[in-house]
């Protein structure tokens, strides 16, 4: 029976220290929580959570160095020359499409050469079929895409 008392007190001591420190680490977390800078002139009732989850998503997004999309590969090679035979469809196919941003990579041990920077597979798709007759290799790709450019909008 007293065994069984000082486990219940020991229970209830341990309880009450970490419900302290809880209590403790949350008025820490709200005082850091800061409004982000989209909201700040508006004049809306949220909870102090949505300004926390919007902030992480801020920094979250802050430190990607793009997003998911897709590009078609027109070239890859581990030739020892495949640097410059990179380089050289690069020029190649900018010469033929100009609109496309034509990317240049190294993924051990081959050179890719990969184009676009589409938000869906579609959109990549449409450029395979545009290419395909002259780049036979051609495939669609999952990849890192560059954030898209976004364009002031004028009211006026």
């Amino acid at each position: 029976m007293r065994r069984l008392f000082l486990s219940v007190l020991i229970l209830f001591f341990v309880q009450t220290l970490f419900a302290q420190e809880s209590e403790i680490a949350l008025e820490e977390e709200q005082a850091e929580i800061k409004t982000p800078a989209i909201l700040q002139g508006l004049n809306v009732e949220r909870d102090e959570r949505l300004d926390k989850m919007l902030n992480w998503h801020i920094e979250n997004n802050k430190n990607r160095n793009g997003i998911d999309g897709y590009r078609v590969e027109i070239f890859f090679s581990s030739d020892m020359n495949a640097k410059e035979k990179a380089f050289d469809k690069k020029v190649e196919f900018l010469s033929k499409y100009p609109d496309y941003n034509v990317h240049v990579k190294f993924v051990a041990p081959n050179f890719r050469v990969r184009v676009g920077d589409f938000r869906t597979k579609n959109e990549a798709w449409k450029l395979y079929e545009r290419i395909k007759d002259d780049y036979r290799a051609a495939f669609v790709v999952k990849d890192k895409i560059n954030f898209p450019v976004l364009k002031p909008i004028d009211y006026e």
